[in-house]
């Protein structure tokens, strides 16, 4: 029965990651043809298709009542993001760090998770009002982005598909169908697994769930950083783990309030830790190289044997 239930969970995210995909490639199909600049869609659209399996999850999850694999989602998918998909572009090709990324995205990564763990603080849950206070954060930050993106007028280099206006609605349809149904068998099938090894729902939210829904942010910076790319990963990575806390868990705890427990505060703390030590790493140093890389792959590794020793 445990082999149904891990079959499964990969079937759930096979749904999740392609399910983003056809949702990106007909939602940007639909901008294009409404002739929004690539540069918007690329700040709106593609940063939340990758971020599509991390909101059906931890959406699911806050529904079903799991608060634990919720927010532990969120938190483990940005832990994996700045170590693992930074860490592995620096091992592949090393690269220079954007300024404008260090000076403004980066701390705004930053107060994000200032804002989150002082709301739970506040309480013991992420109330609806939490939730509307974080969403409209984060449409402040892209109504930003936006404004600013048009008004530099700078159009991407990236090639986005476009469809016919049918075939964008199937794809788009299509594509949030499977996130959905992903997202349902990952919850359902993740939380029998944790409690048949005798996991914790955190444990498991922090570590297979966080990684398999961390896959679409992985594989675009890797294909970047053989193209020469690297130096969008950093961005690709600030930008999703923004949409992550903000978005995810701002919908997630006005859809339904979320219970927060002291394990939850404390994986939060140990994100801001992380995060503020690889800004000022990242600030010191100007570039990541291979050197830089390997320790954050090795922190990842440590992280969770740590996870695993406390269970």
């Amino acid at each position: 029965m445990l082999v149904l239930n891990i079959l499964l969970l990969i079937l759930g995210f096979i749904l999740l990651i392609k399910g983003a995909d056809f949702f990106v490639d007909g939602s940007s199909s639909v901008a294009k043809l409404l002739k929004v600049p690539s540069v918007v869609i690329g700040l709106t659209i593609v940063a939340m298709g990758t971020s599509a399996p991390e909101a059906a999850v931890s959406i699911t999850a806050g529904i079903a009542g799991s608060n634990e694999i919720a927010i532990s989602n969120v938190v483990g998918s940005n832990i994996f993001n700045m170590l693992v998909v930074v860490g592995t572009c620096a091992l592949i090709k090393p690269f220079v760090l954007d300024k404008t990324i260090l000076k403004r995205d980066f701390p705004i990564n930053a107060i994000a998770n200032v804002i989150l763990l002082i709301l739970m603080l506040l309480g013991s849950v992420l109330s609806r009002f939490d939730g509307i206070v974080m969403l409209v954060l984060m449409l402040s930050y892209i109504g930003f982005l936006v404004v600013t993106a048009i008004k530099n007028r700078e159009e991407s280099d990236e090639e986005f598909k476009t469809l016919s206006p049918l075939l964008s609605v199937v794809y788009i349809v299509g594509g949030l169908a499977a996130v959905i149904f992903g997202g349902d068998l990952v919850v359902d099938n993740a939380t029998v697994i944790a409690k048949a090894a005798g996991w914790s729902e955190t444990f498991i939210g922090l570590t297979i769930i966080a990684i398999g829904t961390s896959l679409p942010e992985l594989v675009t910076s890797i294909v970047a950083s053989k193209k020469g790319e690297s130096g969008l990963a950093l961005g690709n990575v600030v930008g999703s783990n923004i949409f992550n806390i903000l978005f995810i868990l701002g919908l997630s705890s006005t859809i339904l309030p979320i219970t927060v427990d002291t394990r939850a505060i404390a994986n939060t703390i140990l994100l801001l830790v992380m995060t503020v030590l690889m800004f000022i790493m990242c600030v010191i140093r100007k570039k990541l190289g291979r050197v830089e890389g390997a320790l954050m792959c090795a922190m990842y590794v440590a992280y969770t044997a740590y996870l695993l020793y406390v269970g």
